[in-house]
């Protein structure tokens, strides 16, 4: 790993940060302070996070923290009562954030809209009107099947205005996996478009939700946006065309004063094994935790426009919309691919609208990489001032393309990690200080986060289990109508102590990398290795572009290191090359940890988001069964790997 700090930070950058100036309000003398000061006085600091960050509340909490049933049943800002609509629309309307653009969008046809706040809080409120005039009140539960549209937010902020609970489902799920979701969560709504454009194809997403309601009896209602004016199955007395729905309702509603730990989101996730977990988030506790990450990690202020490239089914869409919203900043939202129709659409879309801040995964950076740096070059991406990454690890030479090709080395990448169940983060970067390449900084603000091995005990030069020793706000309140998993998956390991499931480490320096999850660890004649620190080495090499790593069954050592590898333009997968592969990772990580073979294929099994899907590659090397595919974007990866092997 590359041991040299980047982004020592312009003074003045620095000086400008939005923690920098919550330092100075609170007279902390640095930030490794104030992370040693937020982690061990927890209820001070989202105390001081709530009114730096002027959340708003109808009725003052009583108790920041009450944890009289346990810290794995937290609750949080007991006695109040707040809604996360009116932090993120209602209350900028009296002020000059009125006019100010809200939301901006393209489609991937060039088609572009613009929502003004006051735009937003009267569709919202339209909505909420109709989703009242079909019997929908606090509690019941409401699905979103949509692509990347500015309904989709309105539809999200429609549902916590009346206290109902969102359910988003990703917009690339088949009919099974959408309806596991509805059933699960009894949802009698469904809001969908007739369909989206995606790399120059019409996908129809009406047809896939139809056949997912004929598993899903308990859904009454589907309200239907005509993205695309196709020709779309239509059920009388079921489906609702979107613009009738809310038509003649009025522009004003009542947003719902709710108790701070009513639920208004269960987000599912499928994690490795088992049927999909809904994990349940609040209004209070998400509003506060996502407002902070947005001010305190990527630094948005006002005059921002963040594109994080999403979809509302996966925790970064939400994170998105509730975060910049309460944060008074602008959205942005793209329907389509980011290399259609040519490679250079991103950095098109950067220019055109000048957006600031940038959220990209590094699987989607590495493919970026492989079209050549001159589809950057023919565009002023001069608005850019920081990048945002999650969902898998960084490898240096993607992350230095990143901070140097696009950023120009004045831009910092703030990789952060965390998940679904825990509705934020536990490792950041922030702005205030330097970086390392692929590092994800250290702990967030207020998460008392540690590496430890298999005793418990803290870990450091070495890698280990990722875990949580206090609660935060943003974490689930339990997986929906399973307590005991939601007990057993994360707390049941080391009493009073979360596991994530992801494989960390801490550098002599203090910096904190992910080595991916813990379940996709390889271990090797007893020697553990993340699939990451492989792939790493591999894409080191000038001919690969991409890579995974898998553990597959080996009788000597328990577990053997198979390599899959994507090439760059130009070279051939030979013999030859096979071998160098095979002779770098050894030559890097030791003889013991030498890959049994290396396939060569044209892709890999991703989502939508540029995950890498592991646990596919694995699966279909052993022969095993793939259950659920539908989080698969492209799927005949999965053909290419049965024909490499």
């Amino acid at each position: 790993m590359a041991k040299r700090l980047y982004w020592k930070g312009f003074k003045q950058a620095v000086h400008d940060s939005n923690v920098y100036a919550f330092m100075r309000a609170h007279k902390v003398r640095d930030f490794d302070h104030l992370v040693k000061r937020s982690q061990s006085d927890i209820e001070w600091f989202w105390d001081a996070v709530n009114k730096y960050l002027g959340i708003e509340w109808y009725t003052p909490y009583k108790k920041v923290l009450d944890t009289k049933r346990g810290i794995e049943w937290a609750q949080w800002f007991s006695g109040g009562r707040i809604n996360i609509v009116h932090n993120c629309i209602d209350k900028h309307i009296n002020t000059y954030r009125r006019h100010k653009v809200a939301l901006i969008w393209e489609g991937e046809n060039g088609e572009t809209r613009k929502l003004t706040y006051l735009d937003l809080y009267q569709t919202v409120n339209r909505t909420a009107e109709g989703l009242k005039s079909l019997g929908i009140k606090t509690g019941d539960a409401v699905g979103v099947f949509m692509p990347m549209l500015p309904e989709t937010a309105i539809a999200l902020l429609a549902i916590a205005k009346i206290g109902a609970i969102f359910i988003p489902v990703f917009s690339g799920y088949g009919p099974e996996a959408i309806a596991s979701r509805l059933n699960d969560a009894s949802a009698k709504i469904l809001f969908t478009a007739d369909g989206f454009y995606r790399k120059g194809s019409i996908v129809e997403m009406k047809k896939t939700a139809d056949a997912a309601l004929s598993m899903s009896p308990a859904v009454k209602h589907v309200v239907v946006l005509k993205r695309l004016g196709i020709d779309i199955p239509w059920t009388d007395g079921r489906d609702i065309e979107w613009y009738n729905f809310i038509k003649d309702k009025p522009s004003v509603s009542q947003t719902e004063k709710l108790p701070s730990e009513t639920p208004w989101m269960v987000i599912y996730t499928s994690g490795t094994t088992g049927t999909p977990k809904g994990a349940v988030h609040t209004h209070a506790g998400f509003l506060v935790k996502q407002a902070e990450e947005i001010a305190f990690q990527i630094d948005m202020k006002d005059q921002d426009i963040l594109f994080w490239f999403t979809d509302m089914g996966w925790i970064m869409g939400p994170w998105e919309v509730v975060g910049g919203l309460a944060m008074g900043g602008t959205l942005f939202f793209y329907e389509g691919a980011p290399d259609w129709p040519k490679p250079d659409r991103l950095w098109d879309m950067v220019e055109h609208h000048r957006i600031t801040i940038l959220g990209i995964s590094p699987t989607a950076v590495r493919a970026l990489m492989r079209s050549g740096d001159h589809w950057v070059k023919v565009h002023d991406i001069s608005s850019l001032r920081m990048f945002g990454s999650t969902g898998e690890p960084w490898n240096p030479d993607p992350w230095m393309w990143l901070y140097r090709n696009i950023g120009a080395g004045r831009c910092p990448i703030i990789n952060l990690s965390g998940g679904t169940e825990v509705g934020a983060c536990f490792l950041s970067v922030h702005p205030v200080k330097p970086l390392k390449p692929c590092s994800l900084g250290g702990p967030a603000l207020g998460m008392d986060i540690d590496v430890f091995d298999d005793n418990a005990k803290p870990v450091r030069g070495g890698v280990g289990e990722l875990v949580c020793k206090k609660p935060w706000p943003g974490m689930t309140r339990g997986i929906w109508h399973d307590p005991q998993r939601y007990i057993q998956t994360y707390w049941g390991r080391w009493e009073h102590t979360w596991v994530h499931g992801d494989w960390a480490s801490v550098d002599k320096d203090g910096y904190w990398f992910l080595h991916g999850r813990s379940d996709d660890t390889i271990k090797i004649a007893g020697k553990r290795v993340g699939p990451a620190e492989v792939e790493s080495v591999m894409v080191s090499h000038r001919a690969v572009s991409e890579a995974a790593a898998i553990g597959v069954p080996d009788e000597l050592k328990g577990e053997a290191i198979v390599c899959f590898a994507v090439l760059k333009p130009g070279h051939s997968p030979t013999e030859e090359l096979r071998n160098e592969l095979i002779a770098l990772v050894s030559s890097s990580l030791g003889k013991s940890l030498m890959p049994k073979t290396v396939k060569f294929i044209s892709d890999l099994p991703k989502t939508r988001n540029a995950k890498i899907l592991r646990r596919f590659v694995r699966a279909k090397y052993l022969g095993q069964e793939i259950p659920d595919t539908s989080s698969v974007e492209n799927l005949s990866s999965l053909d290419m790997i049965g024909q490499a092997i």
